[in-house]
């Protein structure tokens, strides 16, 4: 548990994304299993303890403290586990030596509501107060450290020399303390079967685009459709839906799993029906907002089902019928992929067409035209091109539409007035320097006050507080863990912003709740929208 303490420690005092990846290296690489895979665990939100919530260390501390002086101390810290772990009176006598951090998992895990507090207060008084700190925050779930799953998985990546794309492919399916996952990367075991369950895979993705960049003949051109990006995988007798994070959104859309009945690995963009578009060949997609209504939820009303039925247009075909088609060119997984939807339901499922345009030109005014469709842009993909994990140059591009938009992440909050005051409703939001797997960094390009509906708001201020990792005055930091699709009318070049630029007129076009933190736009994106 040492170690573990000392560990939270280091992130919560270090600033640098590089820093909190060495100092996680470190600790994978130092600490004995199976320690390392609950440290693991817990930096990743993978293990939780049902029995014990802030009340359980309220009613703790009131058996032992004075409460006039707990109260008081609580409201000067603000923060329930660092009050606990410095009034926490010291036992009497020898009460042990340290615990592990298994031992801790172990004990919290098989911790009833009655005996909670029991086994807690044992744990508490065989820790010094980094422990008891360290173990206050695991046990509730609660680090607030800056440190996101994708962040741990890249560490995990560097500590053991391969690469984060295969750490991603077999992560999902393995469980704490990721025994087999350690065997494999530190061990040189056999990787992990992902043969047997419906395990998430790395997307593909895309690189932003100029126009007249790319020659035509060797890419081929389709729609980017304005839902969210999604995986359906039906393996073994079972199915599931993932976000683009990796996130299992199958309740949120009980249809799309009763539909996929085949063995197979869909990519594609998941949307709610509405009116057909010129644009589209087949079923008529709705606007974002709509799709939006059903997000997030653990259950859906046959209501809201019948309003607002989903439809998955598939991008691409990873495997089928037992085949991992990934290895082979985009233009042989075309063929293999409209004959497959063909075997589904249309109700569910359709292709997402080609765009059947030779020049630049005629794509511009056909990309201009598209506005008020379900669409964000234009998808270009090389002809020869492997279904590979991430960003890889020259493989796909991104040209979006205008107006202006930009991926970015959430970094600082301030409560606003008025109305507002007691909400944090002002936010100051960033890109990355360079690729944030291999040293970029956040850097702010700008603050937005609306764009949100008032709900949203309320969503909003819930996150801040929730992800707070430090305090300046009235602004809170939080963990860098939140998208923003950032829409304004235009950039500068400027002297006065660390970035170098500045928006005009930036507003909130939408909360990107299915968007992990790196894949936000580059700094690089940003500065080319600058007008000559």
């Amino acid at each position: 548990m040492r170690r573990f303490a000392t560990l939270l420690d280091t992130l919560l005092l270090t600033r640098s994304r590089l820093g909190k990846i060495a100092a996680i290296v470190r600790t994978l690489r130092e600490m004995p299993d199976p320690d390392r895979g609950w440290a693991l665990a817990a930096l990743t939100g993978g293990v939780d303890f049902p029995a014990i919530k802030g009340g359980t260390i309220r009613a703790l501390l009131a058996g032992r403290v004075d409460p006039v002086l707990w109260a008081l101390s609580r409201d000067f810290v603000g923060d329930t586990a660092e009050t606990a772990c410095l009034l926490w009176p010291e036992p009497p006598g020898d009460p042990g030596p340290q615990p592990s951090l298994t031992e801790v998992v172990e004990r919290l895990t098989h911790a009833t509501r009655a005996d909670a507090p029991t086994i807690l207060a044992d744990l508490l008084d065989r820790l010094d107060e980094s422990g008891r700190y360290a173990l206050l925050k695991f046990a509730t779930g609660a680090l607030r450290i800056g440190v996101s799953a994708r962040l741990a998985k890249v560490a995990f990546a560097e500590a053991f020399g391969v690469e984060v794309e295969l750490v991603e492919e077999y992560w999902h399916g393995q469980a704490p303390p990721y025994t087999a996952l350690f065997a494999w990367a530190a061990d040189g075991a056999v990787a992990p079967s992902s043969d047997l369950v419906p395990l998430f895979r790395p997307f593909m993705l895309s690189s932003p685009l100029e126009y007249g960049t790319l020659d035509l003949s060797e890419f081929v051109a389709e729609w980017k459709w304005d839902g969210i990006r999604v995986q359906l995988v039906h393996v073994a007798g079972q199915t599931r839906l993932y976000s683009r994070g990796g996130d299992d959104i199958s309740a949120a859309f009980p249809e799309m799993i009763g539909a996929l009945n085949v063995p197979a690995v869909l990519d594609g963009e998941l949307m709610v029906r509405g009116e057909a578009q010129g644009f589209s060949t087949g079923v008529g997609a709705a606007s974002f907002n709509a799709l939006q209504q059903r997000l997030g939820r653990k259950t859906v009303s046959a209501k809201m089902l019948a309003e607002a039925p989903a439809f998955l247009r598939v991008y691409d075909l990873l495997l089928a019928d037992g085949a991992d088609l990934r290895p082979l060119p985009w233009h042989e997984r075309r063929v293999l992929l409209d004959a497959f939807v063909g075997r589904l339901d249309r109700i569910y499922f359709d292709v997402s067409p080609l765009i059947d345009v030779a020049d630049w030109d005629a794509l511009a005014e056909l990309r201009a035209s598209a506005r008020d469709a379900a669409i964000e842009g234009i998808m270009f993909k090389h002809r020869q091109s492997p279904y590979v994990a991430g960003r890889r140059v020259g493989l796909w591009y991104k040209w979006k539409r205008d107006p202006l938009l930009i991926d970015c992440v959430l970094m600082y909050a301030q409560a606003g007035s008025g109305k507002r005051s007691g909400l944090y409703s002002d936010f100051t939001f960033g890109c990355w320097t360079g690729d944030p797997d291999h040293g970029g960094e956040l850097v702010p390009v700008g603050k937005a006050y609306f764009g949100f509906t008032d709900a949203e708001l309320k969503d909003l201020d819930r996150h801040v507080r929730h992800h707070t990792v430090a305090k300046y005055g009235p602004v809170r930091e939080t963990d860098k863990s939140l998208v923003f699709e950032v829409a304004f009318d235009s950039v500068h070049a400027s002297k006065r912003h660390k970035s170098g630029v500045a928006m005009r007129f930036p507003r909130i076009n939408r909360i990107r709740h299915d968007k992990p933190a790196h894949e936000a736009d580059l700094l690089a994106s940003l500065v080319a929208l600058i007008a000559d």
